[in-house]
């Protein structure tokens, strides 16, 4: 093995006695150029080494230094992170209804801009562009989807309320019922019924409010015709209307002139004599018995 003394004065090598005759042959040698053994310190020129000179030995001395020793491949291209973060996010935007889109979009515009500008020494386009592309897709779905989602998530919050509502109903029907026991089985006169019976719900009066009327006194108005009327004299409880939905108002009492609906799909929530309660409409309600 040799070592060779470039025209720059450094060493190169060691390489074998192939690797200089190729040299040679490019003319990156010439009879002048110093070469020694590796482990010694005597420095000849080419034109003393005979083994070396199976080819005429160039004797200009324009020809450049090697550079170097043959080099170990260099590591090939990296892939941007970005890139593949960037088709991550897009795919995770289709379960997340978009919510990672708007990130998968912007990663893969700047993995693009950092992959041009290394010349090379990053790839990834492919990554970057197909984040892009499913990103931007499902940015451009929001709306579709959010056009397809809403009204299913208006009709949950308004089945949520009906359901409240009617909640309220069976527990201010039971505290009417539970009056009417503790007082002769009579019911509250119309004109205080609310005041009444609030003792029968725990003393809150959150049952008297329904969730579509926020604020308001009482959304609930009690059956008029039955008021101080003697549970032993109705004739058809089960039939009998005792509370209902209606417009907001403390104390609120009437007829079938007086039930509203609360904005669940126009359906009055009404309770009666006999304990149950009903969801139903105005022509439900209009057969029902009203007097006692």
């Amino acid at each position: 093995m040799f070592k060779v003394k470039g025209q720059d004065g450094k060493e190169y090598g060691p390489v074998d006695a192939a690797q200089l005759r190729s040299w040679l042959q490019q003319n990156r040698l010439h009879a002048q150029s110093l070469l020694k053994l590796e482990g010694t310190d005597t420095w000849k020129p080419l034109a003393e080494w005979p083994e070396l000179r199976s080819n005429p030995v160039p004797t200009s001395a324009s020809a450049p230094p090697p550079l170097s020793t043959p080099a170990a491949p260099l590591a090939g291209p990296k892939t941007s992170g970005m890139a593949v973060a960037s088709l991550v996010l897009g795919i995770l935007a289709v379960p997340t209804f978009g919510l990672t889109g708007l990130f998968g979009l912007v990663l893969g515009i700047v993995a693009l801009i950092k992959i041009n500008r290394n010349q090379g020494q990053l790839r990834g386009t492919g990554f970057a562009i197909a984040g892009m592309s499913i990103s931007g897709m499902m940015l451009l779905m929001l709306p579709i989807m959010a056009a397809m989602l809403l009204p299913a998530l208006a009709k949950a919050k308004s089945r949520a309320q009906q359901i409240s509502c009617m909640n309220n109903v069976k527990q201010l029907n039971l505290a009417l019922i539970m009056y009417a026991q503790d007082n002769q089985g009579k019911f509250p006169p119309a004109d205080r019924w609310c005041d009444l019976i609030k003792q029968y719900t725990a003393g809150s009066t959150a049952a008297f409010h329904c969730r579509s009327e926020p604020g308001s006194d009482c959304s609930y108005a009690y059956n008029a015709a039955l008021a101080n009327v003697n549970t032993a004299d109705l004739k058809n409880p089960t039939q009998t209307v005792l509370v209902f939905s209606s417009d907001p108002g403390w104390n609120k009492s009437g007829g079938l002139q007086t039930a509203r609906p609360h904005h669940h799909g126009n359906v009055i929530m009404a309770g009666f004599a006999d304990g149950h309660a009903e969801t139903t409409r105005e022509s439900r309600l209009s057969t029902a018995n009203w007097e006692r």
